[in-house]
């Protein structure tokens, strides 16, 4: 079976589930209790390694270190009250629009 962005929809609900949890019996949910800044601290963090990887030529690492930001970006979400499906709808909004074009639009150099 292929990965695909459904996974993360997976992944974000068993997040979402985990928020209000015993701390002591969940990785999550002991983030999510640390609230939005560490949650958003640990994203930063996990951002950080993953470009370390990537530009030291590690591709395992670099795939490892993703996979870890995209589930602490879920992290975060939850922490905030958002739903990744907002970010979703961004990204298709901006879809077929240069990049340019977009920064411009938002007063960006």
């Amino acid at each position: 079976m292929a990965a695909d962005a459904s996974q993360l929809d997976r992944l974000f609900e068993v997040i979402a589930a985990r928020k209000g949890a015993d701390a002591a019996s969940s990785y999550t949910a002991k983030l999510l209790a640390k609230g939005v800044p560490a949650c958003a601290q640990k994203l930063g963090e996990e951002a950080v390694e993953t470009v370390i990887a990537a530009v030291s030529g590690d591709a395992k690492g670099a795939v490892s270190e993703s996979a870890d930001l995209l589930y602490h970006w879920l992290v975060l979400m939850a922490a905030a009250g958002l739903d990744p499906a907002e970010v979703y709808a961004e990204l298709e909004r901006r879809e077929g629009r240069s990049g340019l074009a977009e920064k411009a639009a938002r007063g960006e150099r």
